[in-house]
């Protein structure tokens, strides 16, 4: 297939259309340019920022030039889908209960990767019906790939404060997937920053990881301490940690632009298994069987049994005092696990001492 057997132009507004027609609510075009993006990654990185993060370094400029991923591609197609379950509780209310876990309301349905890709998957075979073969890769965060530039540069909005991405429209409670394709499409126009004086973000971060607007440190980010930390939690960010038992959200629930959310009709992202809202002395109670069982399709599933109940046990140390948490935790006291017995032996300690 050539290039200029078609209409680029209307192709890349077809494309838009058919990606909403899949259940994406926004579709742009990006070129491979992401020379900013790069600097501002590797002076994360110089800084020690990335934590344990070490993939997020390791494909060397793969993860910033297309071009070294998958080579000849020339254009990258972004898409946006909301993901903000409609029948979750309000986040407040759980976060205000400590005997409640929280778990970031992006996990508390199925794992998004397979979704989001398996619909990128289908936008590509239509653009196949159209133009004949056409060289493509479908990406759902499976990849070093650099999306919330992406996104930013196909017009999907710009990069927070906080490091999300925002939209005017739409809030930031969305998930990112993207084709790299060897298409030439004509590309759209990069979204602006619209953050203003807003410290937000800033302001309500319970570990204050947003040590500058823009700049994360992984390293006391409660979504890194949560699910991407591997060994024991820091003591001194335990206490901040509060119940959220797998990620963070505040910094996208203080933010004035989600006001402009819209709730998800996609049946996938729904609440499973009441994890908006369970109590975390009977989530402590699961076993390994039941983890894996309630877990599968779940991004939660990554975290694996024993961090699980590592992060349930920091959460039941910061609740109320009360028969059912300390009953709880003195059944794991004993646990297989060296990392389960340490945060089972600090929580009891918050409520014995």
């Amino acid at each position: 297939m050539q290039s200029t057997e078609i209409n680029l132009g209307k192709l890349a507004n077809s494309i838009k259309l058919w990606g909403r027609e899949l259940g994406f609510q926004q579709v742009g075009i990006a070129d491979t340019d992401l020379t900013q993006a790069e600097n501002h990654l590797n002076q994360w990185l110089d800084k020690g920022l990335h934590g344990e993060l070490d993939y997020m370094g390791k494909h060397g400029n793969k993860r910033t030039r297309a071009e070294l991923l998958i080579p000849g591609t020339v254009r990258i197609i972004s898409a946006r889908m909301d993901y903000w379950p409609a029948d979750a509780k309000d986040i407040n209310e759980s976060l205000d209960d400590p005997a409640l876990g929280f778990i970031s309301r992006y996990a508390t349905g199925t794992d998004y990767h397979k979704l989001i890709r398996k619909k990128l998957q289908k936008l590509a075979y239509r653009i196949q019906d159209e133009v004949g073969e056409f060289g493509y890769r479908a990406f759902a965060d499976s990849a070093p790939v650099m999306e919330k530039p992406i996104a930013q540069k196909a017009g999907l909005g710009w990069i927070g404060k906080h490091s999300n991405l925002l939209n005017r429209k739409a809030g930031s409670w969305f998930f990112l997937g993207e084709l790299y394709t060897d298409l030439p499409l004509p590309v759209d126009q990069p979204e602006k920053d619209h953050c203003g004086v807003c410290s937000a973000c800033i302001n309500i971060c319970p570990t204050q990881a947003i040590v500058e607007p823009y700049v994360v440190d992984a390293r006391k980010c409660i979504s890194y301490l949560t699910i991407e930390l591997k060994g024991s939690i820091p003591i001194q960010y335990r206490r901040a940690i509060g119940n959220r038992i797998f990620g963070c959200d505040d910094c996208q629930v203080v933010c004035p632009w989600n006001r402009f959310a819209s709730v998800s009709d996609e049946p996938g992202f729904r609440v499973r298994h009441g994890l908006d809202s369970s109590q975390l002395s009977k989530l402590f109670m699961w076993s390994k069987i039941e983890f894996l069982e309630k877990t599968q399709n779940s991004a939660i599933r990554r975290l694996g049994y024993d961090r699980w109940l590592r992060n349930i046990a920091v959460a039941l140390g910061n609740s109320k005092p009360s028969n059912a948490s300390i009953r709880a935790l003195k059944t794991r006291q004993y646990h297989e696990s060296d990392l389960v017995r340490e945060h089972v032996q600090w929580a009891l300690e918050q409520h014995l001492n």
